[in-house]
C-alpha cells in the first residue's frame, strides 16, 4: 500500500511515499481503508524533530482518518466490513493514517457523520475532540458562561467556538479582521482582532478560556478570567502559567475517545457543528500540506485525498 513515511526529522521535504506492507488487525482492531486524512499541527511538529510520538520501526505520519471498514479482527463487535468510520487512533503512538490503510482499536473509531464526506469526516477527530475534551470535559462550560477562544477561525478554534455555543455559552473569539465574518457565522457573538487591539483592555469577566497558543497568550488571558475561571491551554505544559488566587490553569492533550467521537458525531447531524476546510491536496502532496500549515494561516483544516 501507498503510505508518507518520515525518511529523516526535519524539513517538509523528508516526508515521502513509499510501498510499505499492509496492516493486519488483532485482537479488538480495525482495517480501515482510508478515503482521506486531517493534517494537524502536530503531524508537521513531529515530523520535524520526532518529539512526542512513540514510533514504529518506519516512522509514518497522520492520526486524523475517515475510511470504511476491511476487515475486523477478533473481538470486534461494534463495526462490520463495509461501516463507514472516522477516528483518531493510538495518538501519541504511531497509527500511519497518511496511508491507503490503517489499523485501529475498535474503540478508537465511530460511525462516521451521516450527511459529510469522508474528507468533511477528516477534518474532525483530533481538533474536534481536542475542544470537546477542554470545554465539555475539562471545564465543563455552562449555559451562560463567558467562553474566550483565541485562534477561533483555526483547526481547534473553529470547532471550540461551535461546541461552546451548542453549550448556550456567550462566545468571544480571537481573529484577524479577515477571518471575523466566518468566527461570527460560526456562532461567536464577539470577535476581537488581535493585530489591533490587546485582547485583554476590551474583555472581561470571563469563565473560560481555550488557548491555542501558549507563551505570553496564555499569561495575559489568566487577566480576563472572573473568579472561578478555568484556563485551558493546548500546546504544552510549560505553557501553562502560574495561576492566581481563584482560576485554575490547566494543560490538556488529545486522547482517542469514542464517546466524544459520537457526541461530536451528534452535534454535526443537529447542524450544531461543522467542519471548515480550507485546503484538499492528494495524498502524495503530503509534504506540500505541512508547507502550507506551518505558515500559520490557515481557516480551519487542510485534508489529503487518499481515496
Amino acid at each position: 500500500m501507498r503510505a508518507m513515511v518520515v525518511e529523516q526529522w526535519g524539513g517538509a521535504e523528508n516526508l515521502i511515499e513509499r510501498e510499505v506492507g499492509r496492516p493486519e488487525p488483532g485482537l479488538n482492531e480495525v482495517l480501515v481503508r482510508v478515503h482521506a486524512a486531517g493534517v494537524n499541527p502536530v503531524d508537521w511538529k513531529t515530523r520535524a524533530s520526532g518529539a512526542l510520538v512513540e514510533w514504529g520501526a518506519v516512522p509514518a505520519v497522520g492520526w486524523d482518518v475517515s475510511g470504511t471498514v476491511e476487515a475486523v479482527g477478533p473481538g470486534v463487535g461494534v463495526f462490520r466490513p463495509g461501516d463507514e468510520v472516522f477516528g483518531m487512533p493510538l495518538f501519541p503512538r504511531q497509527a500511519g493514517g497518511y496511508a491507503e490503510y490503517v489499523v485501529a482499536p475498535a474503540r478508537h473509531l465511530a460511525p462516521k457523520p451521516a450527511g459529510l464526506t469522508h474528507v468533511e469526516a477528516a477534518a474532525l477527530p483530533l481538533a474536534a475532540l481536542t475542544a470537546w475534551q477542554a470545554l465539555v470535559d475539562t471545564a465543563d462550560v455552562r449555559p451562560g458562561e463567558r467562553v474566550l477562544v483565541h485562534a477561533a477561525a483555526g483547526g481547534v478554534g473553529h470547532f471550540a467556538v461551535q461546541i461552546a455555543k451548542a453549550r448556550g455559552a456567550y462566545v468571544i473569539g480571537t481573529a484577524s479582521a479577515a477571518k471575523h465574518d466566518l468566527v461570527r457565522r460560526l456562532g461567536a457573538d464577539e470577535v476581537v482582532d488581535y493585530r489591533s487591539v490587546r485582547f485583554e483592555d476590551v474583555v472581561a469577566d470571563v469563565d473560560v478560556v481555550l488557548d491555542g497558543l501558549g507563551g505570553e497568550t496564555a499569561e495575559r488571558s489568566l487577566r480576563v478570567l472572573r473568579d472561578g475561571g478555568r484556563l485551558i491551554t493546548l500546546p504544552g505544559p510549560d505553557d501553562v502559567p502560574a495561576a492566581r488566587d481563584g482560576v485554575r490553569a490547566l494543560w490538556v492533550m488529545v486522547e482517542p475517545d469514542h464517546l466524544g467521537l459520537r457526541e461530536i458525531a451528534g452535534l454535526v447531524e443537529r447542524g450544531a457543528l461543522k467542519p471548515v476546510v480550507e485546503t484538499v491536496l492528494p495524498l502524495a502532496e503530503a509534504a506540500d500540506a505541512h508547507r502550507i500549515g506551518e505558515r500559520g494561516r490557515t481557516t480551519g483544516k487542510i485534508v489529503l485525498s487518499v481515496v
